[in-house]
């Protein structure tokens, strides 16, 4: 589910399997509006989401907010899944991480 408000876009991936980095971009490449160049990988997405040009969807938007389940990548501990988390570190971001009940 993508809300778009006017000063926010807002990607609901809870309930949605992601595994690996590739389901993350696979998941997040439509709702932001990714070029099929984008590079998949957590330098791009913090050139995306942080530094502009990439993505008009996210451009157009002061703050991106990604809802996630605490599952699969987002529930591991490796370096991949740190570094995701770290990208969204910026005032235009944020990762919302929910604990399954």
């Amino acid at each position: 589910m993508v809300v778009k408000t006017e000063s926010h876009v807002v990607v609901d991936l809870r309930g949605r399997s992601i595994e690996t980095l590739d389901d993350f971009w696979d998941a997040v490449a439509e709702p932001c509006g990714l070029p099929e160049w984008f590079g998949r990988n957590v330098d791009a997405w913090r050139d995306t989401i942080q530094t502009g040009g990439i993505s008009a969807v996210v451009d157009s938007h002061d703050v991106l907010v990604v809802h996630v389940d605490k599952q699969g990548v987002f529930a591991a501990r490796n370096r991949e899944a740190r570094a995701l988390r770290s990208a969204f570190a910026g005032r235009r971001s944020r990762l919302v991480v929910h604990a399954l009940t």
